[in-house]
């Protein structure tokens, strides 16, 4: 998503969700791994909007309307599969999921997380990142994953 094309701004969503599923394609082709029709149902479901999703939400809607419907344990390995490849982040202050902005680059994760809509971004921004590496650095750590989550008031809600 470009910083122009944000949650908070007027924009074709359903834009999102498809180049979200064909960078995934990509991905899992040249990874040599399975993007298999559950798990690209799951992500897109994740994506179906810019606010995270519990994986009971998502078996809720893939259970809706089916004779045979899937198991809890479906959903958590199709999240746990994506969660792998980069495609989707666990936002652990609310136990949910959203889609990965940018899965093509290795990166460690920053979101805004609104706490009246739940809309919620990833960022990226080099000072963060930076201070992160520094802070580590002075005490001889090496930092393997980062995921900060930050909760607030988005533009939207903040005017209303």
């Amino acid at each position: 998503m470009s910083k122009t094309n944000t949650p908070y701004t007027p924009h074709n969503h359903t834009a999102c969700i498809q180049q979200a599923l064909s960078e995934a394609r990509v991905i899992c082709h040249k990874r040599g791994v399975r993007l298999t029709p559950i798990r690209e149902r799951v992500l897109e479901l994740v994506w179906q909007n810019h606010c995270p999703v519990g994986a009971y939400e998502i078996l809720a809607v893939l259970t809706q309307g089916e004779s045979k419907p899937a198991q809890p344990p479906t959903v958590y390995r199709a999240l746990d599969f994506l969660q792998e490849q980069g495609l989707v982040h666990r936002l652990s202050s609310i136990n949910a999921y959203i889609g990965c902005s940018h899965p093509n680059t290795a990166h460690n994760s920053c979101f805004l997380i609104c706490t009246l809509c739940r809309t919620t971004i990833e960022i990226e921004h080099p000072a963060i990142e930076n201070s992160l590496k520094d802070c580590a650095n002075d005490h001889g750590f090496t930092i393997a994953d980062t995921s900060i989550e930050l909760a607030g008031l988005c533009t939207n809600c903040r005017t209303k």
